[in-house]
């Protein structure tokens, strides 16, 4: 008797490796002799994507992203792995222009599952003002679909994930507790209004989050995926700085904390703990708010650095998205790097 092949056994951004795995691996690769001028962010600074200059005017930046499925759905896993993927451009201040498809699909299973996955890339490509212009697709034993993306910025307003200042304010664009809610779900125990309130939280682009903070002068910026809150703020913390969080003005999806109560967690949760767990001081949070500090986000909001005037006009336009957001914490000088939550 065959196998069945499982559609969605949990993936998106809790499927992703390490980020202590990835520290280690990529610490060991060969440096060029002499760095290309042109290349004006690498991954050195583990940013959310490459940056290369092309003309005075224009910069070219790159970036691929996929994952197995986390929802049964497969026109919502397509649209979910799309908005993840396209995500990265934003986190950079870029236009989306191209993209290309990237698949990993069993031969036994119905293609017309795969077409609906495409279907919603497709359309989120579209949503995002670019072009699908192709992609690689390979026989693999499970599914796994996302998106290799090239996007357009000028050399001289790149977000950087590590450019804050002391006294920046923090923005959160988007709530954290997918990763959580996606887990309960998978053993039926999410209500329906906590999935649909995590569906539409993936399935939103980051396109209206970033063009609202192009208007601002930020500094730093990154978006909030697997390696949780925590993860992606310690690498906004360059040049000395610390971090200060406000657990209360986290915004998240209001059932998230029970089911962090009753344990629905991943390991790739506990992995993120285990990377960055030393540098955060928690000051009276409870457990459950410290898993959604640490959960993978999948397709999360931008976190963004800027000055304290300029993230309050920000935050007054970022509300009218929508989404859950709000200024959860500020940046503070201190050489030996911090993240306190209170």
């Amino acid at each position: 008797m065959e196998q069945e092949i499982l559609f969605c056994k949990g993936g998106g951004c809790t499927a992703k490796l390490g980020p202590g795995i990835l520290e280690r691996v990529l610490s060991r690769l060969p440096k060029p002799d002499k760095r290309d001028e042109n290349l004006l962010i690498g991954y050195e600074s583990s940013d959310d994507a490459a940056v290369y200059q092309v003309s005075p005017e224009v910069a070219i930046v790159q970036t691929l992203d996929f994952f197995p499925p986390m929802v049964e759905d497969p026109y919502l896993f397509g649209q979910i792995a799309a908005a993840n993927a396209l995500s990265d451009i934003y986190a950079m201040g870029g236009e989306v222009r191209t993209a290309l498809n990237i698949v990993c699909f069993p031969e036994k299973m119905d293609l017309n599952i795969l077409g609906r996955i495409m279907q919603g890339g497709c359309e989120k490509v579209m949503e995002a003002g670019g072009t699908l212009v192709g992609g690689h697709s390979i026989a693999d034993a499970d599914v796994k679909y996302g998106l290799s993306v090239m996007g357009t910025i000028h050399p001289d307003r790149i977000f950087p994930n590590d450019g804050g200042e002391e006294g920046d304010v923090l923005l959160l664009t988007k709530p954290l507790g997918v990763g959580i809610v996606c887990t309960a779900n998978r053993v039926g125990a999410a209500s329906r209004e906590a999935m649909d309130q995590a569906l539409r939280s993936m399935t939103t682009l980051n396109r209206w989050g970033s063009e609202i903070l192009r208007k601002y002068q930020v500094h730093g910026c990154t978006d909030v995926t697997g390696f949780g809150f925590l993860g992606h703020l310690k690498e906004m913390l360059g040049r000395g700085l610390s971090a200060e969080i406000d657990s209360l003005r986290i915004p998240r999806i209001p059932e998230a904390l029970g089911y962090a109560e009753e344990f629905y967690l991943t390991a790739a949760a506990q992995r993120n703990r285990n990377h960055v767990g030393e540098l955060v001081e928690f000051r009276g949070v409870p457990f459950a708010m410290e898993e959604l500090l640490f959960d993978p986000q999948t397709s999360g909001g931008l976190l963004a650095a800027l000055p304290r005037e300029e993230g309050e006009k920000a935050l007054a336009e970022l509300k009218r998205l929508g989404l859950p957001c709000d200024m959860v914490g500020k940046l503070t000088r201190n050489e030996e790097q911090k993240i306190i939550v209170a």
